[in-house]
């Protein structure tokens, strides 16, 4: 399996003065059979990006964008529903031995203990976290199968207001002609 790994030591010499690039696509297919998510299927996203580094803090600023396409269950049909996504992020990393609090609430900062960085757990973190919560296929319901039938509502109410309980079907014999006269 292909990571996204970079060297430590390369990210500071190259990118210290300018943005360094990369782009490369990613097999993250180990998403399907994680249990915590509905990811029927995902292939390979591209992940295209660069990073910087924040030599006052010793900081590595990873902003990237991770395009692809997963199949999602239908909420209501649990029918295969094709979802393409573009995942915009952002990653900060420090080598720094102790990580400080960050005042942004929103911003985690990551500790590298190795000479390797690698990427790829980050982007399987964000496709979760950006994977909707429910979708809906375009198809139509099924309106009845084997012993059971589609409710709406509308229909059961005329069909209710039509039907007369039985209890009171003996007075209908006294009203009946003149009830269906008034409607």
């Amino acid at each position: 399996m292909k990571k996204m790994d970079f060297s430590v030591n390369e990210i500071f010499n190259t990118a210290t003065i300018e943005p360094a690039y990369f782009s490369t696509d990613l097999d993250v297919s180990e998403l399907e059979t994680a249990s915590s998510n509905d990811i029927i299927r995902i292939g390979t996203v591209q992940v295209k990006g660069m990073y910087t580094v924040d030599d006052t803090n010793d900081e590595i600023i990873f902003s990237f964008t991770i395009d692809g396409e997963m199949i999602l269950p239908c909420a209501r049909t649990l029918v295969e529903v094709p979802y393409p996504f573009s995942i915009q992020a952002t990653e900060v990393f420090t080598t720094q031995t102790v990580v400080e609090e960050s005042e942004e609430e929103d911003e985690e900062v990551h500790q590298i203990l190795a000479e390797k960085l690698d990427l790829t757990p980050y982007i399987k973190e964000n496709i979760i976290l950006g994977t909707p919560y429910r979708v809906f296929s375009d198809e139509e319901p099924l309106a009845e199968g084997d012993g059971w039938d589609l409710y709406q509502e509308d229909v059961y109410e005329e069909e209710k207001k039509k039907a007369v309980d039985p209890r009171l079907e003996k007075l209908q014999q006294f009203f009946g002609d003149d009830q269906e006269d008034k409607e």
